[in-house]
């Protein structure tokens, strides 16, 4: 049996899973950007999915992993159209997609009815 041909065990998939996490987790720390951070959750996300899938065909065996995964997708899919739309907004205000830059968006105008 070639190596290429030989069956994906669990620590291989689990291994996989937490090495794509990490690199998310690295990722979300240390960039700037709010796209490369949305990229990143995305990461962590798809390392989720790749585990649920794999505790699927391990124990179950009856899809809900798989289900369960589907869903996560979705919910991955409309988190970042939320965060692109956020993010054009905050280009439009700021011209830049930092996330420092995302921490102060509300007008002095606005703000001063809530003080007293």
């Amino acid at each position: 049996m070639s190596i290429l041909t030989a069956p994906i065990g669990m620590s291989e998939l689990l291994t996989l899973s937490a090495f794509l996490f990490a690199i998310g987790l690295y990722g979300l720390f240390t960039r700037r950007g709010i796209i490369a951070i949305l990229m990143c959750i995305e990461l962590m996300l798809n390392a989720v999915n790749l585990n649920l899938i794999a505790f699927d065909r391990l124990y179950v065996h009856d899809g809900t992993g798989q289900v369960m995964a589907l869903f996560s997708i979705a919910v991955a899919a409309a988190e970042i159209a939320v965060g692109l739309s956020l993010t054009i907004c905050l280009f439009r205000l700021r011209a830049a997609t930092n996330a420092d830059e995302a921490d102060n968006l509300h007008e002095d105008d606005s703000y001063t009815v809530f003080r007293k």
